[in-house]
This record gives C-alpha cells, structure tokens and sequence, in this order.
C-alpha cells in the first residue's frame, strides 16, 4: 500500500485547521447577524400585523404601500449602501482604517441625495396607481401611508451606511442590542399610535418612522463614543464630497442586484391589485411573502459573514485565505438550508 507523504499530509491538515478556524470566525459573524436580521425585519413586520386587525382595505393598502417603498425607495437604498462592503472591507482589511469614515460619509450624503426624487414620487404615487388599474380607494391610502414614511425613508439613508460600517469590522453585537431595543419600544408604541390614538394606517409609518430614527441615534451614538469605533470614527469633512463618485461606481452595480431580487417579489404584490377582488387578494399575498420572507434573513445572515471575511482577507492580501472563507460559509449555507427542506417536507 503506497503511503501519503509526509508534506502532504501536513497540508491537508493545515487547510483542515484553516477550514475549522474560518468556520468559527463565519459563525460568530453570522449568528448575531442572523438574530439582526430577523429583529429587523419584525420591525417592520409589527405594523403591518397592527393594521391588519383594523380590515381588509387597510391592510391590502399597506402591503401596496410596502411593495411600493420597498422598490422605489428601500431596496434602492439598500443595494447602493452594498457598495460600502467593498469599499470598507477592504480598507479595514488592508489597515487603512481612517478611509471608513470618509467612504460612510460619502455614502451617507449620496443616499440623501437619491431620496430627494423618491420623495417627490411618494407625493404623487396615487396618479401612479391609478395609471396601473389599482382601487382608487387602495391608492389614496397608499399613498397617505408612503406620505408619512418619509421621514423612515430619510433616516434610513443614515442607518444603512452605519450598519455596513459596524458589518465590515465585524461589530455585530451593538447592533444586534439597538434593534433589540427598537423593537421592544416600537411594539407598545405601535400599539398606542395604531389603537388608542385611533391614527390607523399613518400611525403604523409614525411608528416605523420614530423606530429608525431610534436605531440611528442608539448606532449613531455608538459609532462616536465607543473605544471600538476609535480608529474608524466618522467625520463629515470636505473629502467625502470627492469620494461621492467613487461610492456610485461600486454602489451602482449592486443596487442592480439586490434591487432585481427584490422587485421581482414585491411585483407580485402590485400585480394582486389589478385582481377582481383586490383588497382579499392583497392582504392574503402579502401575509404569505411576510411568512417566507422571515427565512430568507438567515440566508442574509450568512451572506453578510461571507462578504465581511472576503472583504477583509482581500484587502489583508490573503486571497487563499478570502476561498477558504467562500467554502466555509457556503458550508453553513447548506447545512441551514438542508435542516429547513428536511423541517418543512
């Protein structure tokens, strides 16, 4: 029997040490974010369940609504602020800690700046509505609930960039107690604006209004005073202005990508207006993508741990270490989605 060298076994077991220590580092990313997501995600769950309960034409309203946020405004949002994962994991990786607060600052006034004209279609979505068929009644209150959204609209173009900032350097934990946070003051809030003010629909977007403010005050106050920040602090000075098009240049292409997923869901949603009985068919659509949503932000989890170890090893120049990262987390993705096929079939 021929024998395996005595160096190549000695590399098959480096690698498997590598191996097992990446799936710790991916995990102690991705648990927390994971528990992120879905605290996040039930923030913005708990108004629409609140809304639900006062009828049919409230709730098939607010799920327009939703859809409508979600793909003229959040997604966008979002997928823009995706560009910081590169640029701030990489430069955290590569030691050049002082960029991160020049690359969110940037990030953060080219995000204002793209809610300007979102805005100004939330002002006239009625006509927009009415143009695609919709129940005049559904997109007059639709319209009346993205009214008061805007300020959750605005506030989010300062959270998502500081989110990315806390992901890339692996902060999960602060992030994981502020939401915690929100949610726990949002749902007696909710409650009070929803059914003992008797403000219905616009009392729900005042409740996720004060809630996302809430987060980028607690993350806010974070990012300024903690000793973990120190290094990486964010200061708004005239070089983030410069630096506006070079967030565009990587922000742009991966707000296509999210943006794409994203729609071709909440399109759906849109498409149960034009049906014969449209606030039935709304409100059962949008409970069901709710439902399967709440999964998905695992799978969110672990891409945000794949794209804060890739990021960081990359601009560390440890390309071979950036793989064995890929196939850690790839890994895990599997086993989550084999335990949840097992579970549902």
């Amino acid at each position: 029997m021929e024998e395996v060298p005595e160096s190549e076994h000695m590399n098959w077991t480096l690698i498997r040490n590598e191996f097992v220590q990446e799936l710790k580092k991916a995990t102690r990313i991705a648990a927390p974010m994971v528990a992120a997501s879905v605290l996040q995600y039930l923030v913005q769950l708990v108004p629409v369940i609140a809304v639900g309960h006062l009828g049919q034409l409230s709730l098939s309203s607010i799920a327009i609504a939703t859809a409508l946020a979600n793909v003229t405004g959040f997604s966008l949002l979002g997928g823009l602020s995706a560009g910081l994962d590169t640029l701030c994991g990489q430069a955290y990786g590569a030691g050049q800690y002082q960029k991160l607060g020049v690359y969110v600052s940037s990030a953060i006034i080219s995000l204002i700046l793209v809610c300007l004209p979102v805005c100004i279609l939330w002002v006239f979505m009625d006509k927009f509505l009415e143009l695609m068929d919709q129940d005049h009644v559904i997109a007059q209150k639709a319209r009346e609930y993205l009214m008061w959204l805007i300020p959750a609209l605005l506030g989010s173009a300062i959270l998502k960039p500081l989110v990315r900032f806390l992901q890339t350097q692996s902060l999960i934990l602060p992030m994981l107690l502020s939401i915690f946070l929100v949610l726990c003051f949002q749902i007696p809030l909710c409650w009070v604006l929803v059914y003992k003010l008797e403000l219905g629909s616009p009392g729900a977007a005042l409740a996720i209004d004060i809630s996302t403010w809430l987060n980028v005050t607690l993350l806010g106050f974070y990012v300024v005073f903690s000793s973990a920040c120190e290094r990486t602090r964010v200061r708004f000075t005239k070089i983030a202005f410069p630096g506006i098009l070079e967030f565009f240049s990587y922000g742009v292409p991966s707000a296509f990508m999210i943006c794409l997923k994203w729609w071709s869901s909440e399109l759906l949603t849109l498409l149960s207006g034009l049906l014969p009985n449209p606030k039935l068919e709304t409100s059962v659509l949008s409970v069901c993508f709710m439902i399967s949503t709440l999964h998905f932000t695992v799978s969110y989890g672990f891409g945000v741990s794949a794209s804060t170890r890739v990021s960081n090893e990359l601009g560390a120049g440890n390309p071979n270490r950036a793989r064995v990262a890929v196939l850690a987390i790839l890994s895990l993705a599997i086993t989550e989605a084999v335990i949840v096929a097992t579970t549902l079939f």
